[in-house]
């Protein structure tokens, strides 16, 4: 599946989970607003076998894993401030359906960056993330 918004993945790893060519793939992207911050997205995507055997050729499921860790210097720009935050990455998870959404959210009481990876589908939410924390404190 392609990005569509915010931030550009890169596919750093690929675990095969069974012989019907189910995997989980481990994408990392930068904020494209916080210098120093990189996170880690893993979602499982459907082989051609399990789609045709379960008949649902078009969607993966909405289960997904995030980690976002400091890589260098924490530099903070413009970023939206608000307790909705921002989408700094969001990727298909069905043709029209279902995207995985990853939200930074900044807790300014704590000085800590939090980044929530989410289903979004047009007609029911989903119950399924994962959340993340970057303390922005720095010695």
């Amino acid at each position: 599946m392609l990005a569509t918004s915010g931030a550009r993945a890169e596919q750093v790893g690929n675990v095969d989970v069974d012989w019907l060519g189910n995997d989980i793939v481990i994408e990392a992207f930068e904020d494209p607003k916080i210098q120093g911050v990189t996170c880690h997205v893993a979602y499982f995507d459907r082989g051609v076998i399990d789609r045709l055997q379960n008949g649902n050729w078009f969607e993966d499921p909405s289960n997904s894993s995030i980690a976002c860790r400091q890589t260098g210097p924490i530099v903070v720009g413009d970023i939206d401030r608000s307790d909705e935050g921002e989408s700094v990455f969001s990727e298909r998870r069905s043709i029209v359906w279902k995207s995985l959404n990853v939200k930074r959210i900044l807790d300014a009481n704590s000085q800590t960056l939090i980044y929530i990876a989410h289903a979004r589908e047009v007609q029911k939410g989903s119950a399924k993330m994962s959340i993340s924390t970057v303390p922005l404190f720095q010695k």
